[in-house]
């Protein structure tokens, strides 16, 4: 699969909140601070494993239906992913 510049660009927004995080720790800020910016991070982790298994899924069908085969085995495992990473 090919990781494009916007699911790139994604994580390092990531990784500048988790570091935003750490100041603030360090900084000993608020818990009530804290927290809602660790769950903004869960928040933007999570909706990037959407969209990597939905690109994903997309190329898997694609190709699925350029060979003539099926997809339906590639969504249940897409599914899966999603559940996994919950």
């Amino acid at each position: 699969m090919k990781y494009d510049n916007q699911m790139k660009n994604r994580l390092k927004r990531i990784e500048g909140q988790l570091r935003g995080i750490l100041k603030m720790m360090e900084e000993n800020k608020d818990c009530k601070d804290v927290v809602t910016q660790l769950s903004a991070t869960r928040t933007a982790i999570d909706r990037t494993i959407g969209v990597i298994v939905s690109s994903n899924l997309v190329d898997c069908v694609r190709d699925a239906n350029e060979s003539g085969k099926e997809a339906d085995e590639l969504v249940k495992e897409a599914v899966n992913l999603l559940i996994r990473s919950r």
